[in-house]
């Protein structure tokens, strides 16, 4: 499985005036699409952040690349997997997924990782999911994932794309987006991106939530540690009956020891809401002080910044002997993504919750997978027996996202510039906000 080529392809795909904490997504996410072929003709690929970084961090290893065995590859490039720091500064309280140079390593190594098991995977004619260590699920569970936005489809001048689900900036609106999202994919649990109105406001939201959808479905609030922390434990106390039965805070407020903080008062108060985190623990390094503090009980993976599949499968272990939970976080992609997602999460026998997606935000135009979009049904994603991840690029659509990306100015994410450039002109992100 000599490698003779490696392809990397950025592109840029709508996306809609989703906010958070952050602020507000540019009118086109980015995304690099990886292909690595052998000598036998065999292509894997992977997907993964997009703009200008991500792309020349793999581009730097071209020459390790080029001649080399697909699976010894991955040996040889162990040294990536740990990143460039490994404390509190890998966090991802102050920097949005991709944006932080200090995990640059890890997430390189993850896309080359998918890639690589992916050409293995089609020349052995096996599943990805079953190369990893074999699958213990034959689909995967996901969440609807709300945001508050303005109006808008994303895109820009001729390339705008339809508003979907309308501007969301209320409470009654986040209820029609989300009676919209779950008829369309039957997702049974949801997750709210919270840290964008006044927390009032958003507990407001998560109740008429719950008061429509009732206790089967599991609610999440997500602010982006937004919140101080007596906010958080406002908060915490006005929905400890939402945010039971399944339900998290999701990084309220920022750092470890203030969640530590949170997760024992609330708990003296007889409320067992977890605190879950995809910003507060981003690697392993941040597991034996997280252990020794209870400050997160459930963590949200990410195959992308997590140095890959199989580091994803080793922090489910972990979770698993100190008892805790494990979710998938989730940034805007397409649906090579969304398959490399749903293999790692089918071989990780503690996945404990529903997965994140932006999926459902994503237009159909932008698609470049080979038969269109990957279904979502009744809230689930297949895994199906064929070879790799199951799924090859359509490569007309690959060169229109291609085009779009030259067309386009963005180069990287930044989402204080949108905010500053649509919503208020000395808009600053501040944490704590509330």
């Amino acid at each position: 499985m000599q490698i003779k080529d490696l392809r990397i392809h950025s592109i840029a795909m709508a996306d809609p005036p989703l906010r958070s904490s952050y602020g507000l997504h540019q009118p086109y996410a980015l995304r690099n699409i990886v292909e690595i072929e052998s000598v036998d003709g065999i292509t894997g690929i992977a997907e993964t952040y997009g703009g200008e970084n991500p792309r020349a961090a793999l581009e730097k290893l071209r020459e390790q690349i080029l001649g080399a065995d697909a699976l010894r590859l991955l040996g040889d490039l162990q040294p990536l997997v740990h990143g460039e720091g490994g404390g509190s500064e890998r966090s991802q309280v102050n920097l949005v997924p991709g944006e932080n140079p200090l995990d640059t390593s890890a997430r390189t190594y993850a896309a080359i990782e998918t890639a690589c098991l992916d050409l293995v995977g089609k020349s052995v004619g096996k599943p990805v999911c079953d190369l990893i260590g074999g699958r213990v699920r034959e689909k995967v569970s996901f969440s609807a994932y709300l945001f508050y936005k303005h109006a808008g489809g994303g895109g820009e001048g001729e390339d705008a794309r339809k508003d979907e689900y309308g501007e969301c900036l209320t409470p009654e609106s986040m209820v029609r987006q989300t009676q919209q999202m779950v008829q369309q994919y039957g997702f049974k649990s949801i997750k709210l991106k919270a840290g964008v109105l006044d927390p009032d406001q958003e507990i407001e939201t998560i109740r008429q939530l719950r008061q429509e959808f009732g206790s089967d479905f599991p609610l999440r609030i997500d602010p982006n540690s937004a919140w101080k922390l007596e906010t958080s434990l406002e908060v915490g106390r006005a929905l400890k009956e939402e945010l039971s039965n399944g339900g998290y805070l999701e990084d309220p407020c920022a750092g470890l020891d203030n969640l530590a903080t949170l997760r024992q008062q609330l708990l003296s108060e007889g409320i067992d809401t977890p605190n879950a985190s995809n910003v507060a623990i981003t690697s392993f390094a941040h597991l034996p002080e997280n252990v020794r503090k209870d400050a997160v009980q459930v963590i949200l993976c990410d195959h992308h910044y997590w140095s890959g599949m199989r580091q994803v499968q080793h922090l489910g272990k972990i979770c698993q002997v100190f008892d805790m939970g494990l979710s998938m976080h989730s940034n805007s992609h397409l649906g090579v993504s969304l398959m490399a997602m749903s293999h790692v999460a089918a071989a990780t026998p503690h996945l404990t919750y529903d997965c994140d997606t932006h999926y459902p935000w994503q237009s159909a135009e932008d698609e470049i997978v080979e038969g269109g979009r990957i279904p979502i049904v009744d809230g689930f994603v297949e895994v199906t027996d064929k070879p790799g991840l199951g799924v090859t690029l359509d490569h007309d659509q690959l060169a229109r996202g291609r085009e779009r990306y030259e067309k386009c100015p963005y180069r990287k994410r930044d989402d204080t510039a949108e905010m500053r450039k649509y919503v208020d002109p000395n808009w600053e992100r501040i944490l704590p906000r509330w």
